[in-house]
């Protein structure tokens, strides 16, 4: 009997625990873990007690958590993996912690950079790679990595103020059935692949897949080896608002059989097959990039751009004639190599349509390349604006 009572009572012992241990993780759901340097992946998470790693921090957050990371220099031996999701209601937050620099440094990881020809094997692309959804991971600044951030199948995630530079790919790679995803003033720039001769590292790459509502605001993407924005072969329309791109496309690591593109806003296509994306893009500025300012790079759909701007690009300021149907509106070409290349594409409104020569007001970026403002939108000046005061191309 005695042994009886024993047994049922380390069993409901048990059970309680199993139920203490399943209902843990839902009471450090509103949670905030934090990691820092000099701490340790023993301790509790907190304040007083971080951990040392981003990735144990990853692997303990509960949907509706926060992973706090204090200023210093996190210099990764494994990339971190992000595979588990938030929910719509409880997203997961992984943030720079009261505006302190955090600096992801992902040289030590494999392929930085690859032997020429080599291929990345997926799991290992991206100091952060992420297969997972309703996360916003914001203020931290990646550099040195196999790709910076590359996410796949990732579905209503905000990315809001990184600066991914200096890596051995792209800064930024959206890819694969991917939706609803917002990426909020992405600084990108100094990407390069000697992996591939510089004909693949852009500032911010959203490619090979599809997937609607995804929102690129406030980026600014520069000196990358390739191109500063690419679409190439997204099948679903990306909206893109208040973006610079310019000095992109130069070899600037004398990297031998170079072979990067050099434009400033590559719109999807797949020489002149496909796929059609009616893709968006306003209020935005393209200069002193290798090739064009913008282009449809064979984009079969109909691609719309608004009060957009082209300036001194050493190729043509708005080449639409690449198999798309654009509609382009009140756009400001000026100092580029070709004002406009349109082939089926309609124009209207336009500096080449009203004719005439477009003083500007400014054209010292220092303002626009500058510092961010305390939200981290980009400050506004006269940079580009025509001195006519004509609603014609971008101010920001």
């Amino acid at each position: 009997m005695h042994r009886y009572l024993r047994v049922l009572a380390t069993a409901v012992l048990a059970a309680g625990a199993g139920t203490l241990a399943s209902t843990a993780p839902a009471g450090a759901a509103a949670a905030t873990l934090y990691v820092a340097p000099g701490g340790s992946d023993a301790n509790a998470g907190t304040l007083t007690a971080p951990l040392a790693t981003i990735q144990k921090a990853v692997g303990l957050v509960a949907a509706g958590g926060t992973i706090a990371v204090r200023g210093g220099t996190y210099a990764l031996a494994t990339n971190i993996q992000i595979t588990r999701s938030g929910t719509a209601s409880a997203p997961i937050t992984l943030t720079n912690y009261n505006s302190e620099k955090v600096l992801v440094d992902a040289e030590a990881l494999p392929y930085t950079p690859g032997a020429v020809g080599s291929t990345i094997p997926s799991g290992q692309r991206g100091a952060i790679h992420m297969e997972a959804s309703y996360w916003r991971i914001a203020g931290l600044e990646i550099v040195h990595g196999p790709y910076a951030v590359y996410c796949n199948n990732c579905n209503n995630n905000t990315f809001e103020r990184l600066s991914t530079h200096d890596n051995y790919e792209t800064g930024f790679q959206l890819q694969g059935t991917s939706a609803g995803n917002q990426i909020l003033n992405l600084d990108s720039y100094n990407n390069r692949d000697p992996r591939k001769n510089g004909e693949s590292a852009d500032g911010l790459g959203i490619k090979e897949g599809g997937g609607s509502g995804n929102v690129v605001r406030g980026a600014r993407l520069w000196n990358n080896i390739d191109d500063g924005l690419d679409l190439w072969m997204f099948t679903s329309p990306v909206t893109i608002v208040n973006t610079v791109a310019y000095g992109n496309g130069y070899n600037r690591w004398s990297i031998p059989n170079f072979s990067g593109d050099g434009n400033g806003f590559k719109l999807g296509g797949s020489g002149g097959t496909g796929p059609a994306a009616d893709h968006s893009v306003t209020n935005s500025m393209s200069w002193g990039n290798a090739a064009h300012g913008y282009t449809d790079n064979g984009n079969t759909g109909t691609i719309t751009l608004g009060r957009d701007t082209a300036w001194n690009n050493a190729k043509t300021g708005f080449d639409f004639d690449g198999g798309s149907r654009s509609k382009l509106t009140a756009n400001l070409a000026v100092g580029n190599k070709t004002a406009v290349a349109l082939g089926s594409s309609t124009a209207t409104g336009n500096s080449w349509n009203i004719g005439g020569s477009w003083p500007l007001r400014s054209t010292d970026p220092s303002t626009v390349t500058g510092p961010r403002q305390a939200d981290g939108s980009i400050p506004t000046s006269a940079f580009l604006v025509p001195t006519s005061g004509q609603a014609i191309g971008a101010k920001i």
